[in-house]
């Protein structure tokens, strides 16, 4: 419970929440395949965001030097947990956002005209599953990088840099399946192509090093 309200303050849901309330109404779509597309890098953004002072806020509220004394299994346990409240939030958030689109726009199904041989469901499921691994890579990256650098801004502007070039007519084309945002550049068409997946289990590899990484950047940068 304390580490849910050190991690979820108020102000934290507000502007997350109304994130995915614009999103849904300004991000104009047509068809309903289009909603993961248009939501999962808005969401890696919103996770950067949300992540980045998973630990530097111990640092700007002055209680580094207590949480120094913890040992370092508890200081981690710590910020695992608060890692984890964040990531169940924005995944929430993300299943919501889906369904505004819905409630606001009224897309249209391929699937319905046979021109997609996924259905709704299938397409809701691939979603939740593909954001999952983006909610949780960005936002471990971004506090990664912020307890690098002990600012969380830091810890953002790194990560938007990589979001630029990833989400991009150059990151398609040249990464093609391996592209950190391959769910977004995938074959809508087909059901059958799992291509993409060769870039969500390379964010899932790079989650596993950052992880590994984490206990090692915490003990030098404290």
């Amino acid at each position: 419970m304390t580490e849910r309200k050190i991690s979820l303050p108020a102000y934290k849901l507000a502007y997350a929440f109304s994130f995915i309330v614009i999103l849904s109404l300004i991000r104009g779509i047509i068809f309903s395949y289009e909603i993961g597309v248009a939501m999962e890098a808005p969401m890696a953004i919103l996770a950067m965001v949300f992540c980045a002072d998973t630990y530097t806020q111990e640092i700007t509220s002055k209680r580094s030097e207590i949480h120094r004394l913890c040992s370092m299994k508890r200081r981690l346990s710590s910020i695992g947990m608060r890692m984890v409240v964040q990531e169940i939030a924005l995944f929430a958030l993300s299943a919501i956002g889906y369904g505004m689109f819905y409630v606001f726009q009224h897309p249209q199904s391929l699937y319905k005209a046979g021109q997609s041989t996924e259905s709704e469901l299938q397409m809701f499921f691939i979603f939740l599953v593909a954001m999952v691994v983006t909610l949780w890579f960005w936002g471990i990256l971004s506090n990664l990088l912020a307890c690098l650098f002990r600012n969380m801004w830091a810890g953002i502007g790194c990560g938007i840099a990589l979001w630029l070039v990833t989400n991009s007519t150059w990151g398609e084309k040249v990464l093609d399946n391996w592209n950190l945002f391959s769910y977004a550049f995938r074959n809508v068409m087909d059901s059958q192509d799992f291509g993409w997946l060769y870039g969500k289990v390379l964010c899932l590899l790079l989650c596993v090093l950052m992880t590994l990484l984490m206990p090692k950047i915490i003990k030098k940068r404290g």
